[in-house]
């Protein structure tokens, strides 16, 4: 894994126990954030113990099965036993203390429901007396919607804050009152919540379950608008000699180097200078600590074949001169489609480019890929009239010109800073250089 991956969901296995496992033969597949990847082993011989279930979040570094080879020596060995102990209502039972006349949750019975719930989740909504019924409500964050420990312990997470919310009514009226389990009542406006967000299908509707991709891309958007303040600019953009010079060198570019040669890597090198000249927009905010960040790597999001998006990072962009960013971007766009992207190719952007003109959009108003503090889309390129002005006065001519939309952080970066960056940006394209060396 990546040296910014920290852990990963085991989504499947691929292998039971008791298989033979050649070497490199992929055992189990895991996630992180929006890469899926195959974990291969390292060994030959006979898969004989599973450690963790479909769903469970794994450590970078535990170990996740256990192999005898030919001379019956265990070559991973196991952890040591654990016991899974969810903080549920933690802070209620120090306030209450123990309640003498409480009344005992009843011992729930999972197996009336359609829905797949791993042991794991079973055995903590046990613990902490969430029923079937409640057990539903919850959204999974795993694969096909499945619930996984982090979704039923951050639903006990928000009933605990619940509980321990300032209330009018005495500690001891809330014990005489609480019927079956102090999870169950403090968690009924949860509940209701979600059930009134629920819309139902009609008859001849088709009802598609959000992928695991989806609903990650679905909360990382509403948790950046609730989080950031954004603020747009915009700024058009002449950019007939950078049209003009890709037009010319394009073809010499591709026979010498391979590759192709985008508008991509001129866009994103006109960015890390940007970013160079104002670092306070390559930070992050982290309560009322602003984080200067030493290395300028930059986001590319990238739309997907099935319509996700994913967004490969372009690490220390500012040191790449044009043949290296067109190299490296190529390299990132192919594997972001063929789903081959490594976890670590993801992590640690510091700054967001999306190119919504790629789908002929003028211009977007993007939203921040959180902890970022700012993201830039570029609009289609499109032949208009315009008046270019001279020094034998103002004509009218047809020129290639594009939108820069800019959204920021007004929490940490305001409209100055902001519209100085993409001028910057806008200043560097329309004045490159037609008779430019690659």
């Amino acid at each position: 894994m990546g040296e910014s991956v920290a852990e990963a969901t085991l989504t499947t296995w691929l292998k039971e126990i008791g298989d033979t496992i050649e070497m490199d033969e992929p055992i189990f597949e895991i996630a992180t954030d929006k890469v899926d990847s195959e974990v291969p082993s390292e060994v030959e011989g006979v898969l004989v113990e599973k450690l963790f279930a479909i769903d469970d979040i794994i450590k970078v570094g535990q170990t996740v099965a256990i192999i005898e080879t030919e001379g019956g020596a265990v070559v991973l060995s196991a952890p040591a036993a654990t016991e899974v102990q969810p903080e549920a209502l933690k802070a209620v039972e120090e306030t209450v203390l123990v309640a003498k006349d409480a009344v005992a949750a009843p011992v729930q019975d999972y197996s009336g429901t359609e829905r797949f719930y791993s042991p794991l989740v079973k055995n903590i909504a046990k613990q902490e007396g969430i029923s079937v019924t409640m057990l539903d409500t919850i959204p999974g964050t795993g694969k096909e919607g499945r619930v996984s420990k982090n979704d039923i312990l951050a639903f006990v997470s928000k009933a605990k804050a619940a509980a321990v919310a300032p209330v009018a009514t005495p500690v001891e009226t809330v014990i005489e009152k609480a019927p079956v389990s102090a999870v169950q009542e403090v968690a009924k406006p949860l509940v209701a919540a979600q059930q009134v967000a629920r819309v139902q299908a009609s008859p001849g509707d088709e009802v598609i379950e959000m992928s695991r991709m989806g609903k990650l891309i679905a909360k990382h958007m509403v948790d950046s608008v609730t989080t950031s303040a954004h603020v747009q600019s915009f700024i058009e953009v002449d950019v007939t000699n950078v049209v003009n010079w890709r037009n010319k060198s394009k073809d010499a570019f591709e026979k010498r180097e391979g590759e192709r040669l985008t508008f991509t890597p001129i866009f994103m090198e006109a960015v890390a200078k940007a970013l160079k000249k104002y670092p306070m927009m390559n930070i992050s905010l982290s309560g009322d600590t602003v984080i200067k960040k030493k290395n300028i790597n930059i986001g590319m999001a990238a739309a997907l074949p099935d319509g996700n998006l994913i967004v490969p990072v372009i690490k220390n962009a500012d040191q790449l001169n044009l043949v290296g960013m067109a190299k490296v971007i190529n390299d990132l766009a192919s594997r972001s489609r063929e789903n081959k992207l490594k976890p670590d190719e993801i992590q640690g952007g510091t700054y967001t480019v999306t190119n919504v003109g790629t789908f002929g959009s003028v211009f977007g108003t993007p939203i921040i890929n959180q902890p970022q503090v700012g993201i830039l889309a570029l609009g289609a390129i499109r032949k208009i009239p315009s008046v270019i002005e001279t020094s034998e006065g103002d004509f009218i001519g047809i020129r290639s010109k594009m939108y820069l939309s800019h959204s920021y952080d007004h929490r940490v970066v305001n409209g100055a800073l902001g519209s100085m960056f993409a001028k910057f940006i806008a200043d560097y394209l329309e004045a490159w250089d037609v008779n430019r060396e690659v």
